[in-house]
C-alpha cells in the first residue's frame, strides 16, 4: 500500500462484507493506540461498545447494501485502552479481486456530538442498574436479552437486504447484477482449471405483441411463468437470471459448444410446448461458449448478436455464435 496512504491525516481501513478487516493505515492505529496485529484479520465491531455495534447494524450495513456508500456517520470507537475516540465514518463499496470490500475513512471529531450524550445516559443507567436490588438486575437481563434479539432480527434484516439486492422483484430470478458476478467469477475458473463454460441469452418472441393484446398483467405473468419453467429445467449449478425486459439468460458450467446448443434446443422446445395459462408463447435463442480470446464483454455480446440471428431468421429458433462465421 501506498506510504502516503498510510500516512494520511485521517484513518483508513479496508473491511469485506462481514465485517472482518483486511488492511488498517498507520494514522488509524495512532488513533487508538493499537498495533497491526490488534486489528487484522479482527471484526471492525470488536472495537466498538454495544450502543455502538446496534447503531452500526441499523444505519452502516443496509445503507452499504442499498446504495454501496455511507457518507457522514458518526460514531465512537474504542481505543486500545478502551477510551472513547468520536470519529466521523465515510465508506464505500467497491468489487475487489475476489469479492465485495468496504473502503472506510475515519476523521477524529474534536467534539462530542448529540448522540454521544445519550449513549453516555444509557451506560450511567446500565451502571447504576447493577447497584440496585435483584429487581433491576433482572430488568437489565431483560434488556440485554431485548438487545440481543433486536440484533438478531437486524442480521436477518441485512441478509434480506442483500437477497433484494440481486433478485429480480417481479420473477424471483437472479438479477443481472448477480449473474454478471457469477460470469466473472467463471472467468477465472477458466483461466485457471480450463474448464468450459457457455450461456444461454432468450428473448420471448412478440412480446410487445403480447402486452398490446393481452394487457400488462398478463405480459408480467408471462414472465412469471417463464422463470418458473426456466428454473424448473436448470440444473442446480445453473445460473438462472432476468437480464432485463423480456430477456433471460443461463450460465451453464462445464458446457461445451454442443451441449450448450442441445441444452438451449431442448429449453426452447419445453416453452414452445408449455401449458401456458394466457397464451401460446415461443423464444429465440442466442448461445456463446468461451474461450481464451474472450471477456465478460465479448461472450455477451457473441450471444447477443446469436439471438439476434435467431430472430432475424424466423424467430423460436437456436443459434449458437459459433455457426455465424463457422468457427468454433
Amino acid at each position: 500500500m501506498d506510504e502516503r496512504l498510510d500516512r494520511a491525516p485521517c484513518g483508513y481501513m479496508t473491511i469485506n462484507s462481514q465485517g472482518i478487516i483486511s488492511y488498517v493505515n498507520q494514522t488509524f492505529l495512532d488513533m487508538g493506540g493499537y498495533s497491526r496485529d490488534d486489528l487484522m484479520n479482527h471484526h471492525i465491531e470488536s472495537i466498538m461498545s454495544m450502543a455502538n455495534k446496534f447503531l452500526f447494524h441499523t444505519y452502516f450495513y443496509p445503507f452499504i447494501q442499498l446504495y454501496g456508500h455511507v457518507d457522514e456517520m458518526y460514531l465512537t470507537l474504542k481505543s486500545s485502552k478502551g477510551e472513547s475516540i468520536p470519529v466521523l465514518l465515510n465508506g464505500k463499496s467497491y468489487e475487489g479481486n475476489e469479492a465485495e470490500k468496504i473502503e472506510c475513512v475515519f476523521v477524529k471529531m474534536t467534539r462530542r456530538i448529540d448522540y454521544e450524550k445519550e449513549i453516555r445516559n444509557a451506560k450511567r443507567e446500565i451502571e447504576e442498574a447493577y447497584r440496585i436490588k435483584d429487581e433491576a438486575l433482572e430488568k437489565l437481563e431483560a434488556l440485554h436479552r431485548d438487545v440481543e434479539r433486536k440484533q438478531e432480527e437486524l442480521m436477518r434484516l441485512n441478509a434480506k437486504l442483500e437477497s433484494l439486492a440481486v433478485t429480480d422483484t417481479l420473477t424471483g430470478l437472479k438479477n443481472r447484477r448477480y449473474f454478471i458476478e457469477k460470469l466473472d467469477s467463471h472467468i477465472d475458473h477458466f483461466f485457471l482449471s480450463k474448464t468450459p463454460f457457455s450461456l444461454l441469452i432468450m428473448d420471448i418472441d412478440h412480446f410487445k405483441k403480447v402486452n398490446d393484446t393481452y394487457g400488462h398483467l398478463t405480459g408480467d405473468q408471462v414472465l412469471r411463468e417463464f422463470a418458473r419453467i426456466l428454473e424448473a429445467n436448470s440444473k442446480e449449478s445453473d445460473t438462472v437470471a432476468r437480464y432485463g425486459g423480456e430477456e433471460f439468460i443461463i450460465l451453464l458450467p462445464e458446457m461445451n459448444e454442443m451441449q450448450s446448443k442441445q441444452a438451449a434446443e431442448r429449453l426452447r422446445k419445453i416453452v414452445e410446448e408449455a401449458p401456458w395459462s394466457s397464451c401460446p408463447v415461443t423464444i429465440s435463442v442466442g448461445a456463446a461458449t468461451f474461450t481464451e480470446h474472450d471477456t465478460n464483454i465479448s461472450i455477451l455480446a457473441k450471444a447477443d448478436e446469436a439471438l439476434y440471428t435467431s430472430k432475424s431468421n424466423g424467430r423460436n429458433r437456436v443459434t449458437h455464435s459459433a455457426d455465424l462465421d463457422g468457427s468454433s
